[in-house]
């Protein structure tokens, strides 16, 4: 059979609308997911993640929130910016070192933090950490090369599944 060589065959067109359905499949459930977390919690996944690390430990530095979500601490900033204008954190000056500042959660940033879905992320961690380390290894490097497909390889991106958090963190 003769092809033109800009055309792909069948097969390589059906892998690729297999990809772009699943990768389609993807973007929505974080659309939705962050729609329910906004509806039920108030906060953007983001936010919301940025709470619990401060749950974690009842305080934290932006430089340590910046720290576990990989994003700038500018970033961090303007998120906790935002929860502290929500009344969810507060925060105050260490008493060992004056020079650092810790955010801790208010009683409403708790209530949001027991009131919200159980985050996209977590339901992905408790399905990822039952692979096998070969099926992890995979999946790690197949999305990788996917970011990269897209030139989003360098994008500023925290580990919280949310497709509209860090474009939009003017918006509120």
């Amino acid at each position: 059979m003769f092809s033109y060589p800009n055309e792909t065959p069948k097969v390589g067109m059906d892998r690729i609308d297999t990809s772009l359905v699943a990768l389609r499949r993807i973007l929505r459930a974080t659309d939705l997911f962050g729609r329910e977390v906004q509806q039920s919690a108030g906060v953007t996944p983001a936010q919301f993640r940025v709470l619990q690390i401060i749950g974690e430990t009842g305080q934290a530095t932006a430089t340590a929130i910046s720290s576990r979500m990989r994003v700038t601490q500018a970033t961090v900033t303007s998120l906790v910016d935002k929860l502290v204008n929500e009344g969810m954190v507060l925060r105050e000056k260490s008493t060992r070192d004056r020079r650092q500042t810790n955010i801790h959660l208010t009683a409403k940033g708790r209530e949001t933090l027991a009131k919200a879905p159980d985050p996209l992320q977590q339901r992905f961690v408790r399905k990822f950490s039952v692979m096998e380390d070969w099926e992890q290894a995979m999946l790690v490097s197949s999305l990788e090369r996917v970011a990269a497909m897209l030139d989003a390889d360098e994008i500023d991106a925290a580990p919280v599944l949310d497709s509209g958090d860090f474009k939009n963190l003017g918006d509120g």
